[in-house]
């Protein structure tokens, strides 16, 4: 077998807090945990996370209140807090007067879709017909695309509402928005620290409510890790369940379109509008897409054990050395918290963990290589004058890219060029070895890591129903100083290349806390599900997060006056 499992497990009491009294649902709402997890400074118990969206529609249907001053409260917070945040790079115009056009609808008794009235935020590499797209790169400033990616379109069609475009590492080349070529994005719980990347702006805005959900882009965590950073669920979807058409290329056989919300209901909400088969791109599944919100039951609901026969996997090599100490603790307390709510735990191995970084930075590099030639200063891009053709090409791209962008082309090229083509790339996609043991089995070396990777994870998710592993090995880190050691920020996302490179969904979730800034840093829990299983992940999220107890992730900058 590719993965080693126990069961019982022999070694997973080295995870598990000791054994606790059970706990009921039906006189409580919310799970008390004998073993909590790290408790943030001074909050208080609060009612789950509730659904923003249905909150929403319910108050908008049933005129308790209008889009329009939805929108207005929405824009007032956001103004108050992005001096502090700078999550948007561009913010709609159009905003008022498509909340005014709801509420006619309304008005006139006429149908509204399930996002009507909903702000969503946009990544901006996710092409939008009437905002300016720019990837975070001089090399596109001011560039305005002539329609709308597929994902934005259906959000719009659905009643939702753009307010911006959100702020992001260049191309999506990293892990903290400081490779953005325009600002740098902060943490909405310290604005010190890092929000995560490279969609740090569509995280932070949701974290500190200045929209309602927004969509992403995960190539190797860039989902994820923000969703930890931030204090916000983030979904990173089955490859090819949402259309790329629209999404600025880095790595096209890893790119995906993810969402964001405050809540888990809110992610599945926006993952059902955006989710289905799209002729516009060739890699879009035909996949039948389930009602990803049918399975969400009100805390009061509950049954004693919500999750009774819950098979969950622990992935061993995700909390061996190189985790911060507070980040396990934070993880530990929600294993514990699982095993409460019914789950059945076992310790996974899986042998091929290791492979993930170095294959995904060589394949993720030499992908962006090939897809970023078109930005030349003629086909696309932002065009220097020049005496010649050559000088055009080299001053338009030297110019446009930042210096994180140039170091991955070369990396890139490096890997592809006629001598080191089978050195690098190719070797990236084989076993290093000339036999790979694994359990019992011998792999040629032909095997493609990708390959194994894949068939790991299938081994593992055949005798589990989900994985489960940190989100990221630390919290959210100061501004600056992992800028210099590119090579300790890509070590940051060997929680989550593995899941890119072998396709499969994933969500991230807050579970607890680490000491860290004014009022404690967030820390998110990954559970990664088998293909096209999104609706058991949000499933199983939303039961984790409706029975959480003593964690209110709404950060200090705007809990005060905003928390809702």
């Amino acid at each position: 077998m590719l993965s080693t499992l126990h069961h019982p497990p022999r070694s997973l009491s080295r995870f598990l807090p000791s054994k606790s009294k059970p706990r009921s649902f039906h006189t409580k709402p919310i799970l008390s945990s004998s073993h909590p997890i790290i408790e943030q400074p001074h909050a208080s118990s609060t009612s789950p996370p509730q659904s923003q969206i249905l909150s929403i529609r319910h108050s908008l249907l049933s005129r308790h209140v209008t889009a329009t001053q939805l929108a207005e409260s929405y824009l007032t917070r956001l103004k108050l807090t992005e001096p502090q945040l700078n999550s948007f790079l561009h913010l709609s115009n159009n905003v008022l007067k498509e909340a005014q056009a709801i509420d006619e609808k309304i008005r006139r008794n006429e149908d509204v879709g399930p996002l009507a009235g909903v702000l969503v935020g946009v990544k901006d590499n996710i092409c939008t017909v009437d905002m300016p797209s720019t990837a975070g790169s001089k090399v596109l400033e001011n560039y305005c695309p002539p329609f709308d990616a597929t994902a934005v379109k259906r959000v719009k069609e659905l009643g939702g509402i753009v307010v911006g475009k959100t702020n992001l590492d260049e191309f999506g080349m990293g892990s903290t928005t400081e490779a953005s070529a325009f600002q740098v994005t902060a943490n909405p719980w310290d604005v010190s620290r890092v929000p995560g990347g490279s969609s740090g702006g569509s995280a932070a805005a949701v974290s500190a409510r200045q929209c309602v959900v927004s969509l992403g882009s995960d190539t190797g965590g860039s989902v994820r890790q923000p969703a930890s950073f931030c204090g916000v669920v983030g979904l990173k979807p089955t490859y090819g369940r949402v259309s790329r058409f629209g999404l600025m290329a880095y790595a096209s056989s890893l790119d995906v379109i993810g969402c964001f919300g405050s809540s888990v209901a809110d992610a599945g909400i926006l993952l059902n509008a955006v989710s289905g088969h799209d002729r516009l791109d060739a890699t879009s599944s035909k996949q039948e897409v389930p009602d990803f919100t049918s399975q969400f039951v009100s805390a009061t609901l509950l049954e004693s054990k919500p999750l009774k026969g819950l098979r969950v996997g622990i992935i061993r090599e995700t909390l061996d050395n190189g985790v911060d100490t507070g980040v396990k603790s934070a993880i530990l307390g929600a294993v514990s918290h699982l095993e409460e709510l019914g789950c059945t735990l076992s310790e996974v191995s899986l042998p091929t963990f290791s492979l993930g970084l170095p294959a995904y930075y060589i394949l993720a590099s030499s992908e962006s290589s090939s897809n970023l030639s078109r930005y030349d200063g003629v086909r696309y891009g932002n065009q220097v004058v020049a005496d010649e053709l050559n000088a055009l090409y080299e001053d338009s791209r030297a110019k446009g890219f930042g210096s994180e962008v140039k170091m991955r082309i070369l990396m890139g090229t490096y890997a592809l060029s006629a001598g080191y083509y089978d050195a690098y790339y190719k070797r990236a996609q084989q076993v290093l070895q000339s036999s790979f043991m694994c359990g019992q089995e011998k792999f040629h070396p032909s095997a493609c890591v990708r390959t194994l990777i894949q068939k790991s994870f299938k081994a593992a998710l055949d005798e589990n129903d989900i994985l489960i592993s940190p989100a990221a090995p630390s919290a959210a880190y100061k501004i600056g100083e992992k800028k210099n050691d590119p090579l300790a920020m890509y070590a940051g996302d060997i929680m989550t290349v593995n899941v890119n490179l072998a396709g499969l969904p994933a969500l991230v979730l807050p579970c607890g806390f680490v000491e860290g800034g004014p009022a404690g840093l967030p820390v998110g829990l990954q559970m990664i599900g088998a293909a096209f299983d999104e609706e058991k992940l949000l499933k199983v999220g939303h039961v984790f997060e409706q029975t959480l107890q003593d964690c209110r992730f709404v950060p200090p900058l705007v809990a005060d006056g905003f928390a809702q």
